[in-house]
């Protein structure tokens, strides 16, 4: 997929909570390309003097009618916390789009067009028979939504389960269930059932075709170990270290069972059966 380097001008900014910001970005001369959940950009930081690389952020979403950019920003270091602190008007230099999204049923797309043609009943029915569980942790939940949004466009009904450990940090909640059905766990049980999400009764009540996640390690890699023996396919989106976002810094190498590969040009997602966890 072809990449990019623009200069987006800063729509608007909103505060979902304390340390976290949303940042959506326009381009106001064209149409933004093409992106794919689970993709990433590179931000260059500007005015930071302390911050030399750009930062890598997950895509949100991409809000194709009003031509938006969604960038989630974590401020936990000088580069982030530089990035929440633009006022709208500001100009963002981006890199865009980095890396393997999660696996899209594009054949879908089709297939429901085709149905509605003849009007075939079991045409349907294949299609939503295809459950997907989108599982997120923390700010890791970011990616799923524009997942979620694009699962929904080819006719699927995504379900997810967020996980944070109190109800002040659950993000975008509102997004998330005018997409699917939503389902909550805390660590405090402050908000939906208490425990972790791998501890949820949705895992006991529902079944699914495939998961995919993106949170803290220890979380995708208790979702992959509950997936496999499940039966189920799983893919994980990774948050290694990054800093290049094109392979060639070698600082997010990940062990797989292919080998030594860079996460920010071989994944960040990947179908945990490829992960040594």
């Amino acid at each position: 997929m072809k990449k990019y380097i623009l200069d987006l001008v800063l729509r608007r900014t909103t505060q979902p909570r304390p340390g976290y910001v949303l940042l959506q970005l326009t381009d106001p001369d064209k149409p933004l390309p093409e992106m794919l959940p689970g993709q990433f950009v590179e931000v260059r930081v500007d005015g930071s003097p302390t911050t030399f690389l750009r930062r890598p952020i997950s895509i949100n979403l991409v809000d194709r009618q009003r031509n938006e950019l969604w960038l989630l920003v974590h401020a936990v270091g000088a580069g982030t916390r530089a990035l929440a602190a633009l006022t709208e008007g500001a100009v963002v230099n981006v890199v865009l789009p980095l890396g393997r999204g999660f696996t899209l049923p594009e054949e879908a797309a089709s297939e429901w067009g085709a149905a509605s043609e003849r009007g075939a009943a079991s045409s349907r029915e294949n299609l939503e028979a295809q459950s997907y569980l989108l599982v997120g942790g923390g700010v890791g939940t970011a990616p799923l939504l524009y997942l979620g949004q694009e699962l929904a466009a080819l006719g699927y009904k995504p379900t997810f389960l967020l996980g944070a450990r109190s109800a002040d940090d659950l993000l975008q909640l509102d997004d998330f269930r005018r997409l699917g059905a939503v389902h909550l766990t805390t660590e405090d049980g402050s908000a939906g059932e208490r425990g972790f999400v791998t501890q949820h009764s949705l895992w006991q009540t529902a079944t699914f075709s495939r998961i995919c996640t993106c949170g803290p390690k220890p979380m995708m890699v208790a979702v992959a170990r509950l997936a496999h023996e499940k039966g189920i396919p799983c893919e994980a989106s990774l948050e290694n270290l990054m800093a290049c976002g094109l392979g060639a810094c070698l600082c997010c190498v990940e062990d797989t069972v292919d080998g030594n590969v860079c996460v920010c040009k071989e994944g960040p997602v990947f179908s945990t059966d490829k992960l040594k966890w």
